[in-house]
């Protein structure tokens, strides 16, 4: 460690432990002085502290030393004396005061804590903190159980204009007017004194003063008198640029003239006196006085004798009551000796002398439990430890004894522990402890609260300097010191503290400690009247989500009262409240491409690029728009968007609350810069457009304003998220930029929020382009006004069923001057949605759609493939001129149910109009909600016995939760095919209507008129074949509805496309149409108008069932006389190969389950042969038996018993093999012999069949059954006797 004396404790002590000298002059002394606005003491002061004096100091021991520094203290009479409490808090409180509005307006924020750990240590502290801690020590000066404040010595002055001066020196130095501790005993009386004559040059020569200062020196001695002659300037105009007494009257004017009679040699007169006592007065007489002591203390209380004597003589005392100030002990008593001793050494740089006495003399204070003394006692120990640099241990138990010793005192020793505690952390710091410095900071806090705040503060210092900084604690205790500097009324200390802890709780997750401290800084302000620094904090804590809502409340609150006591509008940058979502903000303008809705504006630019794609010139397809406008637009614009004059932008921005209570938020609109010529440069002429005005968002701002600007009021629940849209519309050509977003918070406070340097998601996108600022993405150039055309659909629903058919109307109208051509469409789901004819325009519906209308139909749509397309181009005549709108008829169709988008694009041109933008799109878009309505399933069966008809079943269930049906008809898509019911529908659905969640099935018989003859005559006429047939009541005679012109056969094609179906259907494939209706009054419709399903179903064959069937086919009863020798029964057999392979058939017969080479059931051949005939119990089954494959793989054998003779045989080949062509029939002959009358099983066969793929290729659907092994069907023959009547 440095030199002890050089720290700054060390420097503290020479300056407050050093000796003092009591002052008494006369009235004229003081008048002689004030002409130098000085007292006498103030004009001597400067002159008492020796930093260079080098005088020979001789104590105790025989070896000399010399004194480099010394001090003298100078007092009145008057003023020695125990300062009175309150006035010495007052005088504090008015320094800190002082050093309050002196530091409040120098004072600065620091932004980082890194700038503020960059700086000096002597930068950083606070000056005052010294200041202070020096009068605090001072208001405990004169104690009287301390000895280094009693005077060494009286300097009495007389003025030469006194009245016999020797006499005035005899009576200044009179005990009446002795300070009271020198009369009571507390101080020796019995000191040093010294008689300085002081001569004013204005009153006259000096001749006078000679003379007097020889009567002086006869009556008081020669040595211990002295004469100052001063105020030698005669005009009093003498200026000191290096004023020695400005620390000395801190009440001193800035205009005052301090020493304005005291010319150069009037100081060094001055010095050289000070100088003089100091050396050849002061310090020989202290040397005597120590020496002299020394000598007594020696003889009583040093050596083993006499501390055994004095230990003897205080025995006993222990058991005494502890008594706040202890025993009264005099000046003349041994302790009060030993004490003055070892202050007197002290004060003289004889720590060892000082450390012996200390030590002495504690001993006897604690058996005297004398406490306060006690502790006075170990605090002197613990500094002089501190400066002889030694035991740093013992200097802190000394100081940590005597703080804890005067806080056990109470209030009476509390301000000793504090001066105690100032030197003990002055100690730890010059050590480098900071962290202890601030534990003992923090103890000192007591009662007092202003002197608390000064201790907090100096603490967070101390926790800022350490090694590491700690931050937190730093910025924690300047908060506790700045809530105690308000609690005093101190409110630009604590704002000044409070400043001081921003930078530490910048950046970090401590949100409640931060908006703490900005909220009680703002609400300070707004007690000092500066309403707009306050305003600035108040701002910090608007948006604090992490907060109760009651103190929400009180945020929003008191920022408010304070703007309106600021009687005007504040513009804030950055406003908090509410939240701007900077990322989700989406720019839809439109240049080449328009939109219809704001729906269509929100979709995916790449699906409208998809769909456009061989919409537009196929030269703008391949490459950027803008790109080949080079040549036309100027260069430094090239990366601007395009946009129309007199058509609006629109910006979409999400605000949100974040807080907990509902806020309100009026005059939202853009902040916009709009030059007017863009040759020009855009920054030099740039002219911010206020929208001032209250606007609305269809008819805002002033009719010759170059902008209208849309304005927005809102308001916002707790947490409420809300997304508004804002408008701004350009009526001149020019370069147009977006800046940002402005609007009032509960109509007080004007937030601003700029774009420029945020990245903007845009919904409308042209294409790649290279990389560029983003501000150039909010940044348009204006071209003149072009035609645009606005679109809508007429009764298109939200919300249908499922197979919902009806016409639309889609009306295009040209609000410009200028007509547009060359129009084009695009829908891009054309299974749900498709353009019509121009005639359909006025159409009746349903009825267009009966067979009986559409006579002159080809039977075809007549653009069928141009359709499928999906681009309809109107025809070349057609336009839409200037301030006209053009109606096209369209058919939707709710093909399948879901949310089902519609995209719809139109093109047109413009002619002679702009020579940047030759055509533009018209973007549509849609959403329907389709729901379930019918479910309508298709089973088809073949006939073995007839390969040209089929067995249709159908299945419809109503899966709607309250809508009636009215089934109408089912059509079969092709001429080919005829359908016709196999029984009545009356029979099946009495009502002919559905109702909600009933289910029907109905069966169809289906021929295929193409097969049905051999001969080309006998083919019956396609058009008299009956392709529909009609479900509602038979004697209706409503016209069919005709699936084979449009719409319904367009709607078809796409319902196939959109399968993947060729638009040619194979041989045994059909497709149907199932046309229901819902009557009036069931919809949801407005119109009375019945509306019209239709249900598609694509590709329906038999692929899915077995490929080989057969029938067997005979006599069911016969009757012979068993008599003759056999019975003979001729069957036939008919197999049919309905696949697209070749099969190969292997039929086996056999006589009896014994006999049959495949798995027999054990019961069966178990049973024991019971009947002596054929006669067995058979089940109940139908006369027609249908039996495939499929149906009989999984059968088992028969479960009849049957005799181990057999009682028929297969007479017949019992093994037969055939070849089967693609779809093909073949019959087999079979035959049995029948030995007795009985009823009989024919089903002892089984049949084998595989199938080989035709050119190597394979049947879909047939590949997982290229075999099977099946067991033939039951077939029953009653044989009688022919004498057996039945």
């Amino acid at each position: 460690m440095a030199d002890p004396a050089s720290t700054p404790l060390g420097k503290m002590l020479l300056e407050e432990i050093t000796p003092v000298v009591m002052v008494l002059c006369t009235p004229y002394v003081e008048e002689s002085c004030l002409k130098n606005g000085l007292s006498l003491i103030q004009l001597l002061s400067p002159f008492c502290d020796f930093t260079n004096i080098d005088v020979p100091v001789r104590t105790a021991s025989d070896q000399p030393y010399r004194l480099r520094k010394f001090k003298l203290r100078l007092f009145y009479s008057s003023d020695i004396r125990q300062p009175n409490l309150e006035v010495a808090k007052e005088r504090l409180k008015k320094v800190i005061t002082h050093v309050g509005e002196k530091n409040f307006l120098e004072s600065s924020d620091s932004s980082q804590v890194n700038n503020l750990l960059s700086r000096p240590e002597s930068e950083m502290l606070p000056s005052w903190f010294q200041f202070f801690n020096k009068e605090l020590v001072r208001t405990l000066s004169f104690s009287d159980h301390e000895a280094f404040d009693h005077p060494v010595a009286c300097l009495l002055v007389v003025s030469s204009k006194d009245d016999e001066p020797v006499n005035r020196f005899v009576d200044l130095f009179n005990t009446n007017k002795l300070p009271s501790l020198l009369n009571d005993g507390a101080m020796d009386p019995k000191i040093m004194k010294h008689y300085l004559l002081l001569h004013d040059n204005q009153d006259g020569p000096f001749n006078k003063a000679t003379k007097l200062l020889a009567d002086m020196r006869n009556a008081f001695g020669q040595n211990d008198c002295q004469i100052i002659c001063f105020n030698s300037s005669q005009d009093g105009k003498i200026h000191h640029q290096d004023n020695p007494w400005a620390p000395f009257k801190s009440d001193a004017l800035p205009t005052e003239n301090l020493g304005c009679f005291l010319n150069l040699d009037d100081l060094n007169e001055i010095k050289d006196f000070m100088q003089e006592l100091s050396s050849k007065h002061i310090i020989p007489y202290m040397e005597q006085k120590i020496r002299v002591l020394n000598q007594q203390v020696s003889a009583t209380r040093k050596g083993f004798r006499n501390q055994i004597k004095n230990l003897w003589w205080r025995k006993g005392k222990e058991d005494t009551i502890d008594t706040p100030n202890g025993p009264v002990y005099t000046f003349n008593s041994i302790e009060s000796q030993i004490r003055i001793l070892g202050d007197y050494a002290f004060m003289l740089g004889d720590y060892e002398l000082a450390l012996s006495n200390y030590r002495l003399i504690s001993t006897d204070y604690k058996l005297d439990k004398a406490w306060k003394r006690y502790a006075g006692v170990q605090e002197m120990m613990g500094l002089t430890y501190f400066l002889l640099d030694q035991s740093r241990k013992d200097a802190e138990y000394c100081m940590e004894n005597a703080f804890n010793t005067y806080l056990k005192l109470g209030s009476a020793g509390r301000r000793n522990a504090t001066r105690c505690g100032l030197w003990w952390a002055e100690m730890l710091k010059t050590r480098d402890q900071l962290k202890e410095a601030a534990t003992v900071y923090f103890r000192i806090c007591g009662e007092d609260t202003l002197h608390s705040a000064v201790m907090l503060e100096q603490a967070s210092f101390c926790y800022l300097l350490s090694k590491p900084p700690m931050l937190h604690k730093y910025g924690f205790h300047l908060v506790l010191s700045g809530d105690h500097y308000k609690k005093c009324d101190q409110i630009k200390h604590a704002i000044r503290t409070y400043r001081s802890a921003i930078p530490v709780y910048k950046g970090t997750t401590w949100s409640l400690i931060k908006d703490h401290v900005h909220f009680h800084i703002g609400q300070w302000y707004a007690l000092l009247g500066m309403y707009d620094v306050a305003v600035t904090h108040m701002l910090e804590v608007l948006a604090s989500t992490h907060q109760s809502k009651t103190t929400q409340e009180l945020f929003l609150r008191d920022f408010l009262q304070i703007v309106q006591k600021t009687g005007k509008t504040f513009e804030v940058l950055k406003l908090q409240l509410p939240v701007i979502n900077i990322s989700s903000l989406k720019v839809i303008f439109e240049d080449q491409r328009t939109n219809a809705s704001a729906a269509a504006a929100r979709v995916k630019e790449s699906l409208w690029r998809s769909l456009e794609e061989d919409m537009i010139p196929s030269s703008t397809a391949r490459s950027n728009w803008l790109e080949l406008q080079s040549k036309i637009i100027p260069r430094k614009y090239k990366e601007s968007n395009i946009c129309v004059a007199g058509e609006a932008l629109k910006v979409d921005i999400e605000f949100k609350n974040p807080l907990q209570i509902p806020i309100s938020v009026s005059s939202v609109s853009l902040m916009c810069e709009l030059s007017a010529n863009p040759e020009e440069d855009a920054n030099s002429s740039n002219n911010e457009v206020q929208n001032n005005e209250d606007r609305t968002s269809t008819s805002s701002g002033d009719i010759n304003s170059c902008l209208i600007l849309s304005e927005v009021d809102f308001s916002l629940e707790g947490g409420e998220t809300t997304v508004v849209q804002l408008t701004v519309t350009p009526r001149i050509e020019g370069i147009l930029k977006i800046v940002g977003v402005k609007w009032k918070l509960s109509s007080a406070v004007v937030g601003l929020c700029n774009f420029e340097f945020n990245p903007v998601n845009k919904r409308v996108v042209r294409g790649r382009r290279k990389h560029h600022s983003p501000s150039s993405d909010l940044k348009f150039l204006v071209i003149k006004s072009l035609p645009r055309l606005e679109g809508f659909i007429h009764s298109l629903p939200e919300k249908t069923y499922a197979g919902d058919l009806r016409p639309l109307v889609l009306e295009l109208s040209n609000q410009s001057k200028f007509p547009v051509k060359n129009l084009k469409m695009k829908i891009s789901n054309p299974r749900f949605l498709y353009a019509g004819n121009q005639k359909e325009l006025n159409a009746d519906f349903p009825a267009c759609l009966k067979k009986n209308l559409n006579v002159e139909k080809s039977g075809r749509h007549a653009n069928v493939n141009k359709t499928l397309q999906n681009l309809f181009h109107f025809p070349e005549d057609i336009s839409v001129q200037e301030e006209t709108s053009l109606s096209w008829p369209l058919w939707f169709h709710a093909a399948v149910p879901g949310n089902i988008p519609l995209y719809i694009t139109i093109y047109y041109e413009m002619e002679g109009v702009s020579s940047i933008m030759k055509y533009r799109t018209l973007r549509m878009h849609y959403n329907l909600q389709v729901l379930p309505s019918l479910d309508v399933t298709f089973q088809l069966s073949t006939r073995p016995s007839r390969s040209q008809e089929f067995l249709l079943r159908m299945d419809v269930v109503n899966k709607t939760s309250s809508e009636c049906f009215q089934v109408h008809q089912l059509s079969s898509v092709g001429q080919q095919w005829e359908i016709s019911l196999l029984q009545p529908v009356d029979s099946i659905l009495p009502s002919q209507s559905l109702f909600a969640g009933q289910s029907l099935s109905c069966f169809f018989m289906l021929k295929d008129r193409r097969r049905s003859s051999t001969s080309e005559d006998s083919i019956p006429s396609l058009s008299h074949i009956q392709s529909d047939v009609r479900l509602g009541p038979q004697e209706n005679s409503e016209a069919f509805f005709d699936v084979s012109s449009s719409p319904l056969a367009d709607f078809h094609d796409y319902e196939r496309s959109s399968q993947g179906m060729s638009s040619q259907g194979c041989e045994y494939k059909v497709d149907f149409v199932f046309i229901t209706q819902l009557p009036k009054g069931n919809s949801d419709s407005s119109s009375n108008t019945p509306l019209v399903f239709s249900h598609h179903a694509c590709d329906c064959s038999p692929s899915s069932m077995s490929p080989i069937s057969w029938l067997v086919d005979g006599p069911r009863t016969i009757q012979h006389n068993f008599s003759a020798p056999l019975c003979e029964v001729n069957l036939k057999m008919t197999i049919t190969n309905s696949s697209d392979a070749i099969a190969s058939v292997h039929i086996n017969t056999f006589d009896s389950p014994s006999s049959n080479n495949q798995p027999i059931d054990d019961a069966t051949t178990s049973q024991p042969p019971e009947h002596q005939s054929g006669w067995s119990e058979i089940p109940i089954v139908n006369d027609t038996k249908i039996i495939t494959t499929e149906a009989l793989t999984t059968r088992v054998p028969k479960s009849l018993s049957l005799e181990s003779v057999p009682q028929f045989i297969w007479s017949g080949t019992s093994s037969t093999k055939l070849v089967l062509q693609p779809r093909s029939t073949a019959e087999i002959p079979l035959q049995i012999c029948v030995f007795t009358p009985g009823l009989y099983d024919l089903s002892n066969y089984v049949l084998n069949w595989s199938l080989t793929p035709v050119n190597g290729g394979e049947n879909q659907g047939e590949a997982n059954k290229s075999s099977g092994v099946c067991q033939g069907y039951p077939y029953y023959l009653s044989v009688l006797e022919s004498n057996f009547k039945i």
